[in-house]
């Protein structure tokens, strides 16, 4: 969607002005990338965020979890992200300046992001692409950089490579053993994180789209690929919703999510049921149904560990953007850490549904060894070899018990055994479906959506239509003049208010009533509270609603009883 007039910058200037984002270290020249939630835009954040969670809290079957930002480097080397986790880069010989080649490229490939660095720099000669920066089209090979931001934890030469986390899906990985006790060892459940995640950009552009810290929201689904799932979509049986299966086109074809799922459309069942869920949270929190769409990821851009893919792309000023990924990841992130540490706490467990009489080689402990080595440990180290599913170990090796300890396992502490035995189930890798959102893209959406030009009195007017319940100040207080008692009324309404939980307010008594109204209706306040003469006689005040301007008069007891119960609107 291209800027009309100017419009993007008019809403740029009107959120730095009024605290709501803004660039971040300013006066020490800024850094790209970097942006500050002011006083509005910090409580905005927060209603966004509280109620993401509660969208997901309600199903019963997810809870929220909070691991650190800071990742160890072996963790990150199991999840692929330190070998992997790469953007390509071009150099300009003449000026030195650094973009990233995708970015180069994007008004001259559809896909550019998944293109080999030969064909990057082929297309970036033969396009005759110029550097921004000087104009020139003199280019130095493509090479990948990680994007990841690289710290030490501990001092000195003691300290262990670490990173920020570029993502929060890790921690919910390796609390896996944690959640499957919590859910008393029964699939599927969920976990869900919000907080930062780190990138170092090569090149930041388009504001609050592309930044080097962000906040993000991922939701981990762990699932039992053997059991098919049984999901209601009854909710969404006459919503069609736009949907790019096709990568070789972006016309969208309109598709209830029930009809795309049984015709394989959108491959598992579970990623159709969290596209519902995803755009239910997206329109609840104000984003035009009409400028949402969901795209399937083509087979060269997908992970390889993916089966299935959707972004949900939403229309703004920047054009179509991506917001939210949901992922069918299989079992590569507990298998990948698994094999790394050799741990087996990852896993599942599936009863059959009749016992099954299996003839299997195993691993037994040797009594004259083992019982003098482990003592009190001996029980628990032969249980524990017999569950081995690898025989061909190279020793020595490392053995977990059940609580969770380590010991060390020499060749001639075991002997190959040959049994019948029957086994009631089996030990599985769960498969994870993953919703992740780019919370600060949603923010951006969601205020370009809800801002809104146009005239009033024969001058321009702008209003932010923001839903009632993610407005970062639900009421604004206004004295119609600072004397004659009324601000002492004001200030005490004001601190009332403030005292009920989840009600915020603000006090303005600074220019004219209209201009305050008009200061509130642009950072979306749903209403505004005028204390007059009367007030002062009958303790009734004057309310306005800010879509339509429409005022009634109410007394402030009720007006609190009102906003404590979220039910001011039944007032109009």
């Amino acid at each position: 969607m291209s800027d009309d007039g100017g419009r993007l910058d008019r809403l740029t200037a009107m959120l730095r002005r009024r605290g709501v984002i803004l660039p971040a270290f300013e006066i020490h020249g800024g850094v790209a990338g970097l942006y500050d939630f002011g006083p509005i835009g910090g409580k905005l954040r927060r209603n966004v965020k509280n109620i993401w969670l509660q969208h997901w809290a309600k199903h019963g079957d997810i809870v929220e979890i909070d691991s650190p930002t800071l990742t160890p480097e072996p963790v990150l080397i199991a999840s692929g992200h330190v070998g992997e986790f790469n953007d390509y880069m071009s150099e300009c010989k003449s000026c030195n300046s650094v973009f990233r080649s995708d970015h180069l490229l994007s008004d001259h490939h559809p896909n550019p992001d998944v293109l080999p660095p030969e064909e990057l720099n082929s297309l970036l000669i033969k396009m005759g692409v110029t550097c921004p920066g000087c104009n020139q089209n003199d280019w130095l090979d493509a090479r990948p950089m990680n994007l990841m931001f690289e710290t030490k934890i501990g001092a000195m030469r003691g300290g262990r490579t670490a990173y920020m986390r570029p993502e929060t899906a890790q921690g919910m990985f390796m609390l896996f053993p944690a959640l499957y006790r919590h859910f008393r060892n029964r699939l599927p459940f969920g976990a869900v994180q919000t907080g930062k995640g780190y990138r170092n950009e090569i090149s930041p552009r388009q504001g609050m789209i592309r930044l080097r810290e962000f906040n993000m929201a991922e939701l981990e689904y762990f699932i039992d690929p053997e059991v098919v799932p049984s999901h209601d979509f009854s909710k969404w049986n006459s919503m069609p919703f736009n949907l790019i299966p096709d990568p070789d086109t972006s016309s969208p074809v309109s598709m209830s999510i029930r009809d795309a799922s049984e015709k394989g459309i959108i491959r598992h069942p579970t990623v159709a049921w969290f596209m519902g869920w995803t755009w239910d949270f997206l329109v609840a929190v104000g984003i035009d149904p009409n400028r949402i769409r969901f795209r399937q990821h083509e087979g060269t851009e997908m992970a390889h560990y993916a089966s299935d893919c959707w972004d949900a792309e939403i229309e703004g000023s920047y054009g179509w953007i991506e917001c939210v990924g949901i992922a069918h990841r299989g079992c590569y992130d507990l298998g990948a850490h698994e094999n790394s540490t050799g741990n087996s706490s990852l896993k599942a467990w599936r009863p059959f549904q009749e016992p099954k009489s299996v003839d299997k080689t195993i691993l037994a402990g040797n009594g004259a060894v083992i019982g003098p080595a482990f003592r009190e440990k001996a029980n628990a180290v032969n249980a524990a070899l017999a569950e081995l599913s690898n025989t061909n170990q190279e020793y020595p090796f490392q053995l977990t018990l059940d609580d969770g300890s380590e010991v060390t396992i020499e060749e001639n502490m075991i002997e190959m055994k040959r049994v019948v035995a029957t086994e009631h189930g089996e030990w599985f890798l769960p498969h994870v479906v993953e919703p992740a959102f780019g919370i600060d893209r949603i923010i951006w959406h969601i205020l370009d959506h809800c801002y809104i030009e146009t005239e009033k009195s024969g001058e321009s007017y702008t209003l932010m239509q923001l839903p009632e319940f993610i407005a970062p100040v639900n009421v604004a207080i206004l004295p119609l003049m600072e004397k004659d008692g009324l601000v002492e009324v004001a200030d005490l309404l004001h601190r009332q208010i403030c005292s009920i939980s989840d009600v915020s307010s603000y006090y303005d008594g600074s220019g004219s009533i209209g201009r305050r109204y008009a200061r509130a209706d642009e950072v979306g306040v749903p209403w505004a509270i005028t204390i007059d003469h009367q007030t002062l006689e009958d303790s009734t005040v004057t309310i306005r609603r800010r879509d339509d301007g429409l005022q009634m008069r109410i007394e402030m007891d009720l007006l609190q009883s009102k906003l404590a119960t979220g039910s001011i609107s039944e007032l109009f």
